[in-house]
């Protein structure tokens, strides 16, 4: 795969983005890169996308390791390669099981989730795949984390599906050309293995 767009230098930002590119470098594992580098090409959007990731990232109400879950769920649906690149390492850090990684890698239910990151996998892949949430589960999100996490992961999720959108379509690689870490799989199949 061929990346569709030249990396940013910032030695050739314009002046007035070169602060925008300064609190990406303060965050981001790939410097400009990811998806960074086709935001860059709208910096007004770019601006308005790293502060409202910056609150889904840092700043949200839903826990560290459940957070990443719902991020990694969104890159197995799209086939996100860099994504998952990306964001395991991460969700690794925060404390999500690498038995629940490789299921969800491999487009499969994980079978040893705790309570807390099946409620937000059930919430995340039903909204994602079938566009809703049925009201049991709904309830069930708001009574265990409470009404602003939900809202808190619906936009995370929603979010994640642009970011994912981004990277594909711009086709970004794994930086130093490391083996990608899913196997891309059609939309049916893995719809149909993540609501088994």
């Amino acid at each position: 795969m061929t990346e569709r767009l030249t990396q940013i230098a910032y030695e050739d930002l314009p002046e007035a983005v070169r602060p925008l590119a300064d609190d990406i470098l303060k965050v981001s594992s790939a410097a400009l890169g990811g998806p960074y580098n086709a935001l860059l090409r709208s910096p007004e959007m770019a601006r308005r996308c790293f502060d409202f990731l910056d609150y889904l990232r840092f700043k949200t109400s839903v826990p560290l390791r459940l957070n990443e879950l719902a991020i990694l769920i969104q890159a197995r649906i799209s086939n996100a390669q860099y994504e998952w690149w990306a964001h395991e390492r991460i969700a690794r850090k925060a404390g999500l099981p690498d038995a629940v990684m490789r299921d969800l890698q491999l487009a499969l239910r994980p079978t040893q989730m705790q309570a807390d990151e099946r409620l937000v996998y059930d919430y995340c892949v039903q909204l994602s795949l079938n566009h809703r949430v049925p009201d049991a589960l709904w309830q069930e999100a708001v009574d265990q984390l409470g009404e602003q996490a939900v809202i808190d992961l619906t936009v995370l999720s929603g979010t994640y599906v642009m970011v994912s959108m981004l990277l594909n379509a711009t086709q970004v690689g794994i930086p130093g050309g490391e083996a990608e870490p899913l196997e891309v799989m059609a939309s049916a199949h893995i719809r149909q293995r993540l609501l088994s």
